[in-house]
């Protein structure tokens, strides 16, 4: 038996080694998953050995030769396969374990050029990615360093069933196709054309929510495969494991608060918002937009634009919300949160990187829509008064920003607005 182990990652891949040698496996690496292996004292066989061609190009090719993926692909149960091999002196390869150049993480860098994310696409890797999870029936693959241990538990006590090996290639083709996803978003950036004929939606589930819409139904997050930002990459300082609601409300109060540029809270139920008020004093601005309606505002979510500080805090303790989203928390207002044994608290990054276009996704019967998000820039110096009576300053400024609310607002929606906060508002009823 042998197995060809290339990786990146190389979390728990002197552990795997050891256990698949200790089960009588040949061991066959490359580069530097072969000095790792070496270095562990383990027996391993270069893959230029193997092939008796070396790596060329500094490293771009490694293990595309026949030698490889013959070993690789030969179907056991035919006789002129095995034939094939014998004849070219190619041995099969039983297990598979390889991981990917980090794409994703690489194009996530500031000031990143092309020439280095090109350099960061994985060719051979994929390849023998494919062809092992092609050959399931007589090959396992193992795509992820998490699965290493009960990989090894299982060949221990006999080997891996049909139904594992299709599972495991299940996944290697599903991480193939989320690595393709991303390049191509990248290779994207920049083009003008929004609707390709053929579009994928690479997702990476970062968490299982406690309940979808219903407590009935499973539900769980995922992020686009271009990186998780926004409230997807929030950090969870404090509370119990997140909803499905919880999240689609947070998702509505950041999103409010987005709008303006001035320090802003939000309160929301049911993803309208409910209450809102800008003000350079953030404990106002709550105050304020809590006022707007107090009655709605137990069991809501709030977001602010800004740190919650301790007097903010202070001021939210004595109601009773489900979530508080914000970009940062004071220490004194983390620690008032934390006595609230039900609140959760989100810390949402900011990041210096302008945010990427995101395509708005609307799940229909048997497909989705896409549109480009809804981000046109007003100014109140652009519209025309059309009544003989003219708005003074403050009234322009309220109504900006009623108008900015109102986007938040389930259509068709009024607003009313006074002294730069929500005062009420009506959503669209049947």
């Amino acid at each position: 038996m042998k197995a060809l182990l290339s990786v990146y990652d190389k979390t728990g891949l002197v552990d795997f080694a050891s256990a698949l040698h200790g089960l009588g496996y040949g061991l066959v690496s490359t580069g530097g998953t072969h000095a790792e292996l070496a270095s562990a004292g383990l027996p391993v066989q270069q893959v230029s050995d193997l092939t008796g061609f070396p790596e060329i190009l500094g490293g771009r090719v490694k293990t595309l030769h026949p030698k490889v993926h013959g070993g690789i692909l030969a179907r056991r149960q035919r006789r002129e396969d095995m034939a094939q091999l014998a004849r070219h002196d190619i041995e099969t390869i039983d297990l598979v374990a390889c991981n990917l150049y980090p794409f994703r993480q690489t194009i996530a860098r500031q000031g990143v050029t092309l020439d280095e994310a090109l350099e960061n696409i994985d060719i051979g890797g994929v390849t023998l990615l494919r062809a092992a999870a092609k050959s399931f029936p007589d090959v396992a693959v193992v795509v992820d360093p998490r699965d290493y241990q009960w990989v090894a538990d299982r060949l221990r006590t006999g080997k891996l069933s049909a139904e594992e090996r299709q599972r495991l290639a299940r996944k290697a083709f599903q991480h193939v196709a989320l690595y393709d996803t991303a390049i191509a978003q990248y290779l994207s950036r920049g083009e003008t054309e929004l609707f390709p004929q053929e579009l994928t939606l690479g997702l990476e589930r970062l968490a299982e929510m406690r309940y979808g819409e219903n407590p009935h139904q499973k539900a769980a997050l995922y992020a686009f495969a271009s990186g998780a930002r926004g409230l997807a990459a929030a950090r969870q300082l404090h509370g119990r494991e997140l909803s499905f609601n919880n999240l689609v409300d947070a998702s509505a109060a950041w999103a409010a608060v987005q709008e303006f540029a001035e320090p802003a809270v939000a309160v929301i139920k049911h993803t309208n918002p409910c209450g809102l008020a800008i003000h350079q004093d953030l404990a106002e601005a709550y105050r304020r937009a809590y006022q707007g309606d107090p009655v709605s505002a137990y069991g809501g979510i709030v977001a602010s634009n800004r740190p919650v500080t301790a007097e903010a805090a202070t001021a939210m303790s004595p109601v009773f919300y489900e979530v508080v989203v914000a970009p940062g928390y004071e220490p004194e207002a983390l620690e008032a949160f934390k006595k609230k044994r039900n609140l959760r608290v989100l810390e949402v990054p900011t990041s210096a990187r302008p945010p990427e276009r995101d395509l708005e996704v609307r799940q229909i019967v048997g497909g989705v829509l896409l549109q480009i998000p809804d981000e046109i820039e007003e100014s109140p110096t652009e519209w025309k008064t059309v009544t003989r009576l003219q708005p003074t300053s403050d009234q322009l400024e309220d109504m900006a920003i009623a108008w900015k609310v109102a986007k938040h607002v389930k259509s068709n929606a009024i607003v009313l607005a006074r002294d730069r906060t929500l005062l009420g508002m009506g959503a669209g009823q049947p």
